[in-house]
């Protein structure tokens, strides 16, 4: 059940992804769409019956660790190599008018 891309939907993917193709790369992209959807309906054809769904092939627990401040307010340190500073911060040359 291979779908055949039209000239029409192609030139509508290509504005959706702000492309400007070639008569060429149109052509080209037709060709692999339409191989990419062949090999969909290849794949839909496999016996699915029975296995579940997966997210991701291995299982994966939440791995964050907990946020924890290890190195302080070394703010002081930090600043004393400024230049120029202003209150609590480095103080930079205007870039924007």
């Amino acid at each position: 059940m291979s779908q055949v891309i039209s000239d029409e939907l192609m030139e509508y993917i290509a504005n959706l992804a702000k492309l400007e193709l070639s008569e060429k790369e149109k052509e080209q992209a037709k060709k692999d769409m339409e191989r990419m959807l062949s090999y969909i309906d290849k794949l839909n054809e496999l016996d699915t019956e029975g296995i579940e769904p997966l997210s991701h092939i291995f299982s994966v627990n939440n791995v964050f660790r907990e946020d924890v401040v290890t190195n302080g307010d070394d703010s002081e340190n930090i600043l004393s190599n400024a230049p120029e500073r202003k209150d609590e911060a480095f103080k930079v040359p205007k870039t924007v008018e």
